[in-house]
């Protein structure tokens, strides 16, 4: 028997353009982690930050937090970080432009397992600001993209569907755990409370809010018809692949533009779209029906970008080393997973868990319990010794503050403390990155302020400082109408039962 004959079966030559959006779209978002980490992890973890990154390294070890940062020639500092962060928003570039694609078949590998090197390095000493699941599931991803190859093969059809399991992992998983966790989601009522209570509302989370009851219960049904069954659809043959595909990036696109969850919408939608084949999107934009079924997932097609430099020519069969390559790999890979499936089917499975010390093969999932009330903490400040006037309000930049301020568009771009700042109204505002919080706030530390708005002292360091929480709703549209009626700065938020959390306290000097 020829094996050579069976080459042209493991290539997807129907997924050129998922392999271009997969690619280039996780470059795009290491290019934002790197950017973000370069502007937050110094005043957040740095050398002189909330949760210094250095005493984290001396009181752990290599097994507990590998990271590039314990080797002798690059100790942690916030120069060599910068470095890191330089090095790989320049391979993320070389990327979204398409050199390592131009490439050979492995080119991209070296490339993409390098920038989730560097990342992995900074989130594994990132501690509870990097303590989310859209860190690891960007660094798995990362992991795995760049094993599709270069223009020089056909996708490879293994690692496709080894995408679309990473799609069932995080769609079917996070479905799982709602089902599990809350009473709110098996009754249908949880999307009544997210919309007000998630972590950082935007401008239309307030719209969305305001919906009826039975818009909400629709919200909640079609949440969990996506999210427990399109993942399956996946592993179908075309079109109905496709289709389920569509239906998650849509859910995702609707998250989106109710709230603000850093990148972790727009990896999910990158993952679907393993299950999009070229002649779909042909079909979509007006081309002829397409010959479905499962010919379609194995044929080879021309390349698109070959295709647009006026070339007609095919793929041909995938070398056999670049199939073994695949193949040993995807082998791994499905070894490293088993925790992962057992732990979906668990009942007591778990949320955003890792089972080996290289974040391979996760658990994912959000929202496994639903807050029924938002409570949002005001850090205040006062130059008057006393106490007794002159209480400003420190601005963060993406957190509800100011009753007036609408939601802000942030997402896929992470704002880690306005985040930390809705976990310490949860109760997280014992821990120690929040008292160091308050401590350079109140010394006049340049480096914190520089995470938050306008500074109300203009620089100079309170007297006193203090937080308080409070209670926060949606203002009605009655609310609303009748502030405008009456003059008054019309409330986007109403907020109520102040405690104070933390009294006066002078900071001033130490």
């Amino acid at each position: 028997m020829d094996v050579t004959a069976l080459l042209p079966l493991l290539d997807a030559g129907d997924y050129t353009i998922a392999r271009e959006i997969l690619q280039r779209g996780f470059a795009v978002l290491f290019l934002i982690a790197f950017v973000n980490a370069w502007n937050q992890f110094p005043p957040l973890l740095g050398e002189h930050g909330l949760l210094p990154a250095p005493r984290f390294i001396a009181l752990t070890t290599a097994r507990q937090a590998p990271s590039l940062f314990r080797w002798r020639r690059t100790p942690y500092s916030d120069r060599n970080l910068r470095i890191v962060c330089a090095v790989g928003i320049l391979l993320a570039l070389t990327v979204i432009v398409g050199l390592p694609q131009a490439g050979p078949a492995w080119a991209p590998i070296p490339v993409f397992l390098l920038m989730w090197w560097l990342y992995f390095s900074i989130s594994a000493i990132g501690q509870r600001f990097y303590g989310f699941g859209w860190e690891s599931l960007l660094l798995e991803a990362g992991f795995l993209v760049g094993f599709l190859g270069s223009h020089a093969v056909a996708p490879p059809l293994l690692m496709i569907l080894l995408l679309r399991w990473f799609t069932v992992r995080v769609e079917f998983g996070a479905g799982m755990i709602k089902m599990r966790g809350d009473s709110s989601w098996r009754d249908l009522t949880a999307m009544n409370y997210h919309h007000q209570t998630q972590p950082m509302p935007g401008p239309l989370s307030r719209t969305a809010h305001l919906k009826p009851a039975w818009w909400h219960k629709g919200e909640t049904l079609g949440s969990h018809i996506v999210q427990l069954i399109a993942p399956w659809l996946l592993f179908l043959p075309q079109p109905i692949a496709s289709f389920a595909a569509a239906a998650i990036i849509i859910t995702q696109l609707a998250l989106v533009i109710t709230g603000n969850y850093a990148w972790l919408n727009w990896a999910t939608i990158l993952l679907a779209c393993a299950g999009i084949s070229d002649s779909f999107l042909r079909w979509i934009i007006g081309g002829p029906w397409p010959e479905w079924g499962i010919d379609a997932v194995v044929r080879t097609v021309q390349d698109p970008l070959a295709e647009a430099a006026g070339s007609s020519a095919a793929y041909p069969p995938s070398p056999l080393w670049w199939v073994l390559l695949i193949t040993a790999f995807v082998i791994w890979q499905a070894i490293l997973n088993i925790p992962a499936l057992r732990n979906l089917f668990s009942p007591r499975q778990l949320m955003n868990a890792h089972f080996n010390r290289w974040g391979l093969g996760n658990a994912y999932g959000a929202f496994g319990s639903m807050s029924e009330t938002r409570h949002e903490i005001a850090i205040e400040g006062t130059l008057d010794p006393s106490g007794t006037a002159g209480w400003k309000e420190y601005v963060f930049k993406g957190k509800p503050g100011d009753v007036t301020r609408r939601g802000p568009v942030v997402a896929p771009y992470h704002l880690r403390l306005d985040w930390l700042m809705w976990f310490a109204a949860l109760g997280d505002y014992r821990d120690s990155w929040f008292l160091a919080l308050l401590e350079r706030l109140a010394t006049g530390d340049r480096l914190i302020r520089r995470l938050l708005g306008p500074d109300p002292f203009d620089g100079e360091a309170p007297a006193l400082i203090r937080a308080r929480m409070f209670t926060y709703r949606y203002a009605t549209r009655e609310e609303r109408r009748a502030a405008r009626a009456a003059g008054e700065p019309v409330p986007w938020w109403v907020r109520s039962d102040p405690v104070t959390i933390v009294r006066p306290v002078s900071l001033r000097g130490r």
